[in-house]
């Protein structure tokens, strides 16, 4: 149905009024929003309710899905961090050049024998399904916490694929059109586009960065004019590289929301706030919309084959790619298998896709904009149902989400465990009422609940129900008797712990169980400590850096029934088994010390011999 302006514009609204409940929905239910967009899209679609059709939006819909996927690839990219690559620096290359070629080499290859097409559309739909993206791998980490080198290699994957995915599918669509055929031309159409939208990316982030820093955006106003000159810049790259090259503004838009959001830019929080607002209106117009085109027929006439070409890039490309990019990185086998299953398709490929259709129709070619169509979307729905949908699930089973600490008080304390426990690689969740600590623990890069940990209600938003421990660390210990209180009666963690401000009190806290911090026997120990073992306090004061001592349960066969002195020399160099537990006793072990399954040893050495000798004593877990 056509839409006249007036029509136009209620249409939008209504659009984004659905992705604003789906994204509620996706709080409530922890299921990535995209499932709820995609969903939408059907039903708003011609196929059930027929609001929104093919001719719905006239001729703007090829400008407002550029626009948006612009503001999207920014956002993403905005929030890739150097410091987060380096997690897992092998994995995340192999991903994006190893991993993204075999995604392309068999997805061609499977289109063109399941489906029967030419070797030139096949290639077509395999450069579009290489693209994972930030618009369905975010959402998915929101509400799976995973660790930071799974979380850093998945986003790094869906950033970087996004643009090379889109650029290679312009260069292949173009070869097809004008009937290029030289490889040394497509190389060619390929590196003009990738090295369009680099030289524009840099030069629209130089400008915003000097603009940022050193022009006066006004005092009364600057955070607002901040945010509005990120967004311009933004838009102004993907509109410039996109005038010099098609689909080069892709890699423009990715190029300088990396540089920017890894540069030292003033306002970072409040652009970071308005870009995810505003990425989540275009990102869930931007869904429904491209899902409500889609006609049922376009994947009914995909037959027996786009199962298989399904099943075959989600159960067999896909695990073979990430199996073969992070081996001999420090990932687990379970970490391995799930990013094999989360791997869904976004809307880079859903977008090109339904305008490379309709420029097929135009050139007749209808039976290539078909399977072109059906094919994409046919992998787009069933990976995002059930790869996304389950995301958490798959998480769960596989026991890849790190241990969830609750901490209740963002002040100095709080915030100072939170940094050393993240720094480990654990989900931790401040709880803190006071907005000028709320404030300085997110400037920390820190995850913040704003409201009472004295509340059940808040407690349980924040997480406490998957929560393994709560840490009460506030200057109250009334506060802190209470949260132990409602975290013990209602959530039941493994560990509660609590700062004891007054030293009369610990017999109160230990009365239920909990695991009492007496501040002025804390401090105490510690001028002892420096009095008595400068050497030890001074090592110690580094852990992090580069001290660390680390106590784990030993389930490895390696470790199980071999002595001290057996297991010394299999242990990474400086690093020390200090400490073993066992049936509630702790010794400092010899060398004839013999270990059994589940005692628990306490590693002692630097950091990432600390962090290796976890790994061989207990793989599973690290």
């Amino acid at each position: 149905m056509a839409a006249g302006g007036g029509n136009l514009i209620t249409l939008v609204a209504a659009l984004i009024g659905v992705g604003v409940v789906a994204q509620i929905l996706s709080d409530r239910f922890q299921i990535p929003s995209v499932v709820f967009l995609l969903a939408s899209g059907v039903i708003l679609g011609p196929e059930v309710l027929g609001v929104v059709g093919p001719d719905s939006f006239g001729n703007a819909l090829s400008a407002i899905v550029g626009l948006s996927v612009a503001i999207i690839v920014f956002e993403g990219a905005f929030h890739l961090r150097i410091d987060r690559l380096r997690q897992a620096p092998t994995a995340t290359v192999k991903l994006v050049t190893v991993g993204a070629a075999i995604a392309f080499v068999g997805t061609t290859a499977v289109v063109h024998y399941a489906l029967g097409t030419g070797w030139a559309v096949a290639a077509l739909i395999g450069a579009l399904l290489v693209a994972t993206g930030p618009t369905v791998i975010t959402p998915i980490l929101e509400v799976v916490p995973v660790r930071n080198r799974v979380g850093a290699a998945l986003e790094t994957e869906g950033i970087v694929n996004d643009v090379t995915a889109a650029i290679l599918a312009v260069v292949i669509f173009e070869a097809i059109i004008q009937d290029v055929r030289a490889p040394g031309e497509l190389f060619a159409l390929f590196t003009e586009r990738l090295g369009t939208g680099i030289v524009v990316g840099l030069a629209v982030a130089a400008v915003v960065f000097y603009a940022l820093r050193y022009v006066d955006l006004s005092p009364g106003n600057a955070p607002q004019n901040a945010r509005l000159l990120v967004l311009g810049g933004a838009l102004v790259a993907y509109g410039a590289a996109d005038a010099v090259a098609t689909e080069a503004g892709i890699a423009a838009v990715a190029t300088a929301g990396i540089l920017l959001g890894n540069a030292d830019v003033p306002y970072e929080d409040e652009i970071t706030d308005f870009k995810g607002d505003v990425t989540l209106i275009v990102l869930s117009f931007v869904f429904i919309a491209l899902a409500a085109l889609l006609q049922f027929e376009y994947l009914l006439g995909l037959g027996l084959g786009g199962l298989i070409v399904a099943a075959v890039v989600a159960l067999v490309l896909r695990p073979l790619l990430v199996f073969v990019s992070t081996r001999g990185d420090r990932f687990t086998q379970e970490e391995r298998l799930f990013m094999s299953f989360v791997g869904p398709r976004g809307i880079i490929p859903a977008s090109v896709a339904t305008l490379f259709a309709v420029e097929f129709r135009a050139e007749g070619m209808p039976e290539a904009a078909s399977i072109l169509v059906g094919t994409v979307f046919l992998v787009i729905f069933l990976t995002v149902a059930l790869e996304a949908g389950l995301a958490r699930q798959i998480a769960e089973f596989l026991d890849v989400i790190p241990m969830r600490v609750i901490i209740i008080g963002a002040g100095n304390v709080g915030r100072t465990l939170a940094r050393r426990l993240e720094g480990r690689g654990e989900n931790v969740v401040l709880i803190e009422r006071d907005v000028n600590n709320v404030e300085q623990a997110r400037n920390a890069g820190l995850t913040v609940h704003h409201g009472d940990g004295t509340d059940t209600e808040v407690l349980r938003s924040a997480g406490a129900e998957n929560a393994k421990i709560v840490a009460t660390t506030t200057g109250d210990d009334d506060v802190n008797l209470l949260v132990a209180q409602l975290a013990e009666s209602k959530f039941a963690p493994e560990m509660i712990l609590a700062r004891v401000n007054n030293p009369d009190n610990v017999d109160a806290f230990e009365d239920l169980g909990v695991r009492a911090i007496s501040s002025v026997d804390a401090t105490a120990m510690a001028f002892d400590d420096y009095i008595e073992r400068p050497s030890l306090v001074n090592w110690m004061s580094e852990m992090g850096h580069e001290g660390e001592v680390q106590e784990i349960e030993v389930t490895s066969d390696e470790l199980v029934g071999k002595s001290i002195s057996e297991i010394g020399p299999k242990l990474p160099p400086r690093c020390l088994i200090a400490l073993v537990s066992r049936n509630g006793q702790t010794i400092v072990p010899d060398g004839s010390c013999t270990l059994e399954h589940g005692d628990r040893i306490t590693f002692i050495g630097d950091n990432e011999s600390v962090a290796e000798a976890l790994d061989f004593a207990h793989p599973e877990k690290n």
